[in-house]
């Protein structure tokens, strides 16, 4: 949706995020090797995202001349990093993986590679193939400046066996009522078994995510339409209260702590009962190599309270900053890494649970993926193509997007009133002390949005 007209422009709001966040650059991207040009690619560390960096050298004995550099980081380390050379041009990277909220505010501040005349002069690259809502989300203008490398939305995993042991049902469209209930029931500190794992720990895209889809269909917002801020209202009060309270009484040991990567070890070693996350992880839950659980989940959309959905749109994908020197280099491994060719090499070098989901739809047409993924391959292409404003908020918000506001200062917002929360979640303070705490964040941000209204 358009962008009212603010005090500070979107480029100088990020440069401002990018002073905070920047850290030790890394040697200068481009540089030639021994044996040609290496390309350095800055990439999230997930395990997807290890599959392609352990495929590489089959690009790199297909691309003679061309080496690649891998600076893999964590998630929140990742986001600082990136975030802080893309926008200060510092140019130590020639690809980048950042996401659909990243994407279009740097494309309108002309720090991406308009990837549109690459992607035209790729026969055989299909853009028309990927799933419509991740590539309109991945452009500025109606040219891509992004491509996407995996793509997904959020819903619950469970234990079916031990739903089946203690006589319990899940709801084909429960409540977040009905999953404390069950979480309850569940719960058993002496075996080990948390009742629901749910992340704690901090960052804007770490416990806020899936806390930003409960206070959505709670009826929270971060904002009213007039840029007021509104997390001390009734409905953001309940939904953090019900969020801390939820995974304080039934959820993982050191959830304070505890992001993605930690709650997929914890379900997948049979730690817990259900997990509510990113439609991904079932690549995972269901790989005979990392999980002790294979078969033994279901996966249902993710639960609501007021809407009729709650789930997340998001996607990891592959950008090239406008300053990378080798543009055509950076284009073939982008390329590489994006195409169907790479999902089959995947399939079939790892297993089809490994597959790089939620991103092109030739992808659910593969027998092998549709007999390996049968048991979430459908509950995830719901859960993307039901992904909008419309189904997941209660009222209109000035913002883009569902578990962030697609606003610059939301790395820094998000991620404050993350650390708030994972502090209540900590007991180290209440959960109105953290939303005072919030609100104080969040009026500044809004007071720049409404001065020039």
């Amino acid at each position: 949706m358009p962008m009212r007209s603010r005090r500070r422009t979107p480029a100088l709001a990020l440069l401002a995020v990018a002073a905070l966040l920047l850290l030790t650059g890394c040697a200068g991207a481009g540089a030639i090797g021994a044996g040609g040009r290496t390309l350095v690619v800055a990439i999230v560390s997930n395990p997807q995202m290890e599959d392609a960096i352990a495929l590489s050298d089959r690009f790199e004995r297909e691309n003679p001349g061309i080496h690649l550099k891998f600076v893999q980081l964590p998630e929140n380390q990742a986001r600082a990093k990136i975030t802080s050379s893309t926008a200060t041009g510092g140019g130590e990277f020639d690809v980048v993986m950042i996401s659909n909220y990243e994407t279009p505010q740097w494309a309108a501040n002309g720090w991406l590679e308009n990837l549109q005349p690459y992607i035209d002069a790729s026969p055989g690259y299909d853009p028309g193939d990927f799933i419509p809502s991740i590539r309109d989300s991945l452009s500025y203008q109606g040219a891509m400046h992004a491509v996407p490398f995996y793509g997904e939305s959020s819903f619950l995993a469970y234990r079916k066996d031990l739903f089946d042991r203690a006589g319990l049902r899940m709801p084909e469209r429960p409540t977040w009522q009905q999953i404390a209930e069950l979480a309850a029931k569940l719960d058993d500190d002496k075996a080990g078994m948390a009742g629901i794992c749910l992340r704690g720990k901090p960052g804007w895209g770490e416990s806020l995510a899936p806390f930003t889809t409960v206070a959505n269909t709670f009826g929270a917002r971060y904002f009213d339409e007039n840029w007021n801020a509104q997390l001390t209202s009734p409905e953001f009060r309940a939904a953090a209260e019900f969020y801390v309270k939820l995974v304080r009484e039934h959820g993982e040991v050191g959830a304070s702590s505890a992001g993605f990567s930690e709650c997929g070890t914890r379900y997948a070693q049979g730690q817990a009962a259900m997990w509510y996350d990113a439609t991904v992880m079932a690549g995972t839950n269901e790989d005979p190599a990392s999980s002790k659980i294979v078969g033994k989940s279901g996966y249902v959309a993710a639960p609501v309270e007021r809407t009729p959905d709650s789930g997340w749109l998001y996607t990891w994908s592959l950008a090239m900053p406008k300053v990378a020197e080798d543009k055509d280099a950076a284009w073939r491994f982008m390329r590489w890494m994006t195409d169907k060719r790479f999902v089959r090499e995947v399939g079939t070098t790892f297993g089809w649970n490994r597959v790089p989901p939620g991103c092109r739809l030739s992808t659910y047409q593969i027998p092998e993926y549709q007999q390996a993924a049968q048991a979430y391959a459908q509950p995830t292409l719901d859960g993307i193509n039901r992904a909008t404003q419309a189904n997941t908020m209660t009222r209109p918000v000035p913002y883009p997007g569902i578990q962030f506001a697609g606003i610059p200062e939301f790395q820094d917002l998000g991620t404050r009133v993350s650390q708030q929360l994972s502090a209540a979640v900590a007991g180290q303070i209440s959960v109105d002390e953290a939303l005072r705490q919030s609100q104080e964040y969040a009026e500044t941000v809004g007071e720049s949005y409404r001065e020039t209204r």
